[in-house]
């Protein structure tokens, strides 16, 4: 009789370990990869990325790429990538906070399964999470505040942006660095967490703001009225033209010196076309001066008389 008692409690030992246990740890393991499945699935097609890591054609709204205001797809094929390349970043954020999330979870459940006391883990775990999130407050706070700026579209590759110590066309966007160009070709990194305000030149539209200097003998209303007409006439041309969004308008006088009157003229335009369009007025409005002799603030004839001499 001790013989098979032996016999039967060896079995059912066996049985636990062998059985059980290997069946509960296939269940566990298969609960988490379907469920990361159906996640990054989710967030894939929210992305607007499917399985073979294809894109969806330019213009297509997508769940991720919409965020900020609900806003509809773009028809401008630059503006729906940025949000294309955008909601594909969040997407792997995501996806790589699930992948951990579950490996996590499943390795307490294995432990749990063979036996194994996890709250010793658990508390370990909180004790660790702790000090290193004393230890990396700055990269915590870079990361967090470029899932932010993902999610609310501040700016984007190819936009011009004023971000304080750096201003420039944005090369990269990160989730701890974004790199910015300047006019003069200096590439800077700016770290995410350090980016207190953001002026960005290149969303919607902008505004190009023309500033004319006449003296003060000119006719102020007959010197708007020459800048206005030459304005006008310079939107004649298509290249101008397909830059420009309204008409422009003509402020008045915005500055008076002891020297000079400054005359203000703004027009709407296209994103990172103002300047452009600036220095073609400028260059328009000062011809039309030459041509209907409205006085200048300057010496007239001595570049010309330097150059004869």
């Amino acid at each position: 009789m001790d013989v098979h008692a032996l016999a039967f409690e060896w079995t059912d030992t066996n049985r636990h370990w062998l059985i059980e246990v290997p069946v509960r740890v296939v269940v566990y393991t298969a609960v988490a990869l379907l469920l990361r499945y159906v996640a990054h699935r989710m967030i894939d097609r929210a992305s607007g990325q499917n399985r073979k890591g294809d894109t969806p054609p330019q213009g297509k709204p997508t769940l991720l790429g919409n965020l900020r205001g609900r806003m509809p797809a773009a028809a401008d094929p630059k503006t729906a990538e940025r949000r294309l390349q955008r909601a594909q970043t969040i997407g792997s954020v995501l996806k790589s906070t699930v992948s951990i999330v579950l490996l996590v979870w499943l390795s307490l459940a294995v432990l749990n399964v063979l036996g194994v006391n996890i709250a010793p883990f658990i508390a370990s775990a909180g004790v660790i999470g702790l000090a290193i999130g004393f230890g990396a407050q700055n990269l915590v706070r870079d990361f967090v505040s470029g899932v932010f700026m993902l999610l609310e579209d501040q700016y984007g590759v190819g936009d011009t942006v004023d971000l304080g110590d750096a201003t420039g066309e944005v090369q990269s966007v990160g989730l701890r660095i974004t790199t910015v160009r300047d006019i003069d070709g200096t590439l800077w990194y700016v770290r995410n967490g350090e980016i207190a305000r953001v002026g960005n030149m290149s969303q919607g539209y902008a505004v190009a703001r023309i500033e004319v200097p006449v003296a003060l003998t000119a006719d102020v209303e007959r010197a708007e009225q020459v800048a206005l007409d030459a304005a006008e006439t310079a939107l004649q041309d298509p290249a101008l033209a397909a830059k420009v969004l309204g008409e422009p308008n003509m402020l008045g006088v915005q500055e008076w010196s002891p020297d000079l009157v400054k005359l203000r003229m703004t027009i709407k335009t296209r994103p990172n076309a103002q300047w452009a369009v600036q220095r073609r007025l400028r260059r328009e409005i000062h011809r039309a001066y030459d041509a209907h002799d409205i006085d200048l603030p300057y010496p007239r004839g001595r570049v010309q008389a330097a150059a004869g001499e």
